[in-house]
């Protein structure tokens, strides 16, 4: 559903709560079906975020090591590796 999104698990660095939370958002955004915010959609948008944002975490701190780590690093590391500067560090 979310072909955007990009394995978090198996990074090195392991994943930052920014990457976290910016795959929860997007999560949110792409089944909510809410591109822009407003005061109706704003706290159960954000509500959301947080609470996905929170087991994601909790799934990646908990499962196995991968064998291999992902083959796409997450977009907020690729914008990083742009400037020169490295996330999660």
């Amino acid at each position: 559903m979310c072909r955007n999104i990009t394995p978090l698990r198996g990074l090195d660095p392991p994943a930052t709560a920014s990457e976290i939370e910016a795959a929860a958002r997007q999560f949110v955004r792409k089944v909510s079906g809410v591109g822009s915010l407003s005061t109706a959609t704003e706290g159960p948008f954000e509500r959301a975020v947080h609470e996905i944002a929170a087991a994601t975490a909790a799934l990646l701190r908990d499962l196995p090591p991968r064998r291999q780590p992902p083959k796409v690093e997450p977009p907020l590391r690729r914008r990083a590796a742009g400037s020169g500067e490295r996330l999660g560090r």
